[in-house]
């Protein structure tokens, strides 16, 4: 059986760790493709080297753009790919650009294909991530939801017999990357001047929040005015606002590598974010989290205390709150979620053998 994974932007190099070792592991065959929505070396190659992907084997090089300039300059690219490769499954991760290009090529092309990280809503249509997700799921042959409540998404929306619940594979690499980092003090961490315990770590980067200069303005202030160190790690999208980040508590640091960020932000005492991924870990390590948006497409941190949205204005009493209570809840799975997904598309593909 082949596989062939298309990635393109951070948190798919981490999904895709997990699988590739997978692959590797049960000796099936795996072709990976990089769109290059992501094309800083910071943002992309780093995680290869350091989450010990094999280099893809196509880099289509796609780049920045508007969202359908880059939508279908890299629909262009990966047909011509995908019909070369002729897989048995077209593995898509998560709600990019990069994931909605390819589920369209797949499904032009007749090619069985296969969501990770299915049936997460945001129920927020202003996001380009929602419309990726909510088409790709339709499109898609096996949709592999990371909990229970993705799954419940999808039979609302007529699609459980195509639902298969796997866990998350993030968590997969997210316990293997902290065991390892466990002591690791960033360079980044010792270069502000920070002490472990005593700061929180933030990262916005969505459109939502870098695109209008006035709510920006607001999250900066807010970010600024927390009663502890704030060690903000600057996205290329909130660098190229040309906004002052330094105000107040924060310090600003380029972002950091997986383990290094892991290591960061499990010595924090908070971290402050937009991103979905950054929300899950927090929670994976106990370390308390504000979500600068108004809806978060991982209910569960917040339902366990975790987690709280907040508007800009909120981020100073947020970020200042007490841990809530310890929990032993693990919503996002036992650590082989990849081990699944390969199990069903196995299985899935021996049975359209028959």
């Amino acid at each position: 059986m082949k596989i062939l994974s298309v990635v393109g932007a951070r948190p798919q190099f981490v999904k895709l760790a997990p699988v590739a070792a997978a692959c590797r592991a049960r000796q099936v065959e795996h072709v990976i493709v990089h769109t290059g929505q992501h094309y800083d070396a910071a943002m992309s190659d780093v995680f290869f080297d350091e989450l010990h992907i094999p280099t893809p084997d196509v880099h289509l090089g796609i780049g920045s753009g508007s969202h359908g300039e880059q939508t279908g300059r890299m629909l262009i690219g990966l047909e011509a790919t995908l019909s070369d490769a002729a897989p048995d499954w077209v593995l898509v991760y998560g709600d990019t650009n990069s994931t909605l290009a390819a589920a369209l090529a797949a499904v032009k092309l007749h090619l069985p294909l296969a969501h990770l990280e299915a049936g997460l809503r945001s129920f927020n249509r202003r996001m380009p991530e929602e419309h990726n997700r909510v088409l790709t799921d339709h499109a898609a042959d096996v949709l592999l939801a990371p909990t229970q409540v993705a799954a419940d998404h999808l039979a609302d929306e007529g699609l459980a017999a195509r639902t298969q619940v796997v866990g998350d594979v993030m968590t997969d690499v997210l316990h293997q990357v902290a065991a390892a980092v466990r002591d690791r003090v960033p360079e980044a961490i010792t270069a502000a001047g920070l002490t472990p315990g005593e700061y929180s770590v933030a990262t916005i980067h969505r459109a939502e929040n870098t695109d209008d200069p006035d709510r920006l303005a607001a999250i900066l202030d807010g970010l600024g005015a927390v009663d502890h160190p704030v060690l903000l790690l600057a996205h290329p999208r909130l660098r190229a606002t040309g906004a002052e980040l330094e105000r107040g508590t924060v310090r600003v640091a380029d972002p950091l590598g997986y383990p290094d960020l892991i290591a960061a932000a499990a010595q924090a005492r908070g971290v402050i974010t937009d991103s979905g991924g950054l929300q899950k870990e927090a929670f994976e390590l106990r370390t308390p989290c504000t979500t600068v948006r108004t809806e978060t497409e991982w209910v569960e941190t917040v339902q366990l205390g975790w987690n709280v949205l907040a508007e800009p204005a909120d981020i100073p009493a947020a970020a200042s709150r007490p841990a809530p209570p310890a929990t032993e809840a693990t919503p996002y799975g036992d650590g082989h979620a990849a081990e699944r997904v390969l199990n069903v598309l196995l299985a899935e593909h021996a049975q359209a053998l028959l």
